[in-house]
């Protein structure tokens, strides 16, 4: 089975199958991050359950606030990521990361860009300026996030070693030449992002939500 992925909106999924763990992990957080916490978790195991054959109180989730979600060994990999009032979930049989940003995020795309992309592929957006520039850093931002989840690194630590060309469509990775599968596309005002292997091809599902 290839990559699975979902875009969902954050709240949408009842609380009642989250674990006893869950509940008290979010109990030990301000509220907008409790919030957060819980719903994506329920999320993910609503989502989960029928792929993995069992009920969603029944997921073998391992998930502590500020942790990459894991599920039990040899049953799968697991990426989420949410923005505002989305949320997407990425599952495969294999390391995966993703990302989800609103298409309307404020950045200041001349400045991101000079501090964090690679020369040549500044080169390749040196022809662009306002709404066009800031959609394609926001593009190759995505990408990138999404490649250091699936690399389980930190933002950090390799924003700078990932190069993203804007005519192929292809990331690599300037240190050690990594070039993974993945794929972008924009869903109802959000930009979203995977990689990994089979993710050139993924399944999607998206119920259509409209960002605050």
């Amino acid at each position: 089975m290839g990559p699975l992925l979902w875009v969902v909106p954050l709240v949408g999924t009842g609380l009642a199958c989250l674990s006893a763990e869950e509940l008290v992990w979010g109990e030990g957080l301000p509220a907008a991050q409790r919030r957060r916490y819980w719903h994506s978790r329920a999320a993910l195991r609503g989502v989960l359950a029928p792929v993995l054959g069992c009920s969603p109180t029944a997921v073998p989730l391992r998930s502590p606030p500020g942790r990459p979600p894991r599920l039990l060994e040899g049953l799968g990999w697991i990426s989420l990521s949410h923005s505002g009032e989305g949320l997407m979930i990425g599952f495969s049989n294999e390391p995966i990361g993703v990302d989800l940003e609103l298409v309307s995020r404020p950045l200041d795309a001349a400045a991101l860009m000079g501090r964090f992309y690679p020369i040549g592929e500044q080169g390749q957006l040196e022809g662009l300026s306002g709404e066009a520039l800031r959609l394609a850093v926001l593009t190759s931002w995505v990408l990138k996030e999404a490649a250091i989840k699936w690399r389980r690194s930190s933002l950090a630590g390799e924003l700078r070693s990932w190069s993203y060309d804007h005519s192929s469509g292809q990331l690599r990775h300037l240190g050690d030449g990594l070039q993974p599968e993945c794929c972008t596309a924009m869903a109802a005002g959000w930009r979203w992002a995977a990689v990994g292997p089979g993710c050139s091809c993924p399944r999607t599902e998206i119920q259509i939500l409209t960002p605050d």
